[in-house]
């Protein structure tokens, strides 16, 4: 019995969702062809990519041509690393905003000043362009 579920995003840029997990402190493991999920009971399913949430549990990064799915056993996520499949993929968007919004700025001669998180978990950010 597979206890997987799939989340289906926007995301579209595989290179700044890595930064964003790199932000967010989690470690992944990368292949050119697939990568093992861990699931409940030591279930497993594939993906490109392996985000390690914790010592039993992965989300798995799957790329499709409509955007990146997630994949994983999120009541195992929720359990042994404390945080909801809504969190989760609020984190994930967020951080992964905060770099296309960022690099977007940059192709315009923007640079970032200072970023700033509030209690809110709102991100400010102050940008500068020179001329």
């Amino acid at each position: 019995m597979s206890h997987f579920s799939t989340i289906k995003t926007q995301i579209k840029c595989l290179t700044t969702l890595k930064k964003a997990l790199a932000d967010l402190g989690y470690e992944f493991t990368e292949s050119q062809s697939f990568v093992q999920v861990r699931g409940y009971l030591g279930n497993e399913t594939q993906a490109m990519l392996s985000i390690h949430v914790s010592k039993k549990y992965d989300v798995g990064v799957v790329v499709t041509n409509k955007g990146i799915e997630f994949i994983a056993d999120w009541w195992g996520v929720e359990t042994t690393r404390g945080v909801t499949q809504e969190q989760f993929i609020q984190q994930v968007i967020q951080r992964y905003a905060f770099h296309k919004i960022k690099a977007e700025c940059e192709k315009l001669g923007f640079t970032l000043d200072t970023e700033e998180e509030k209690e809110d978990q709102q991100i400010y950010v102050r940008l500068t362009k020179w001329q």
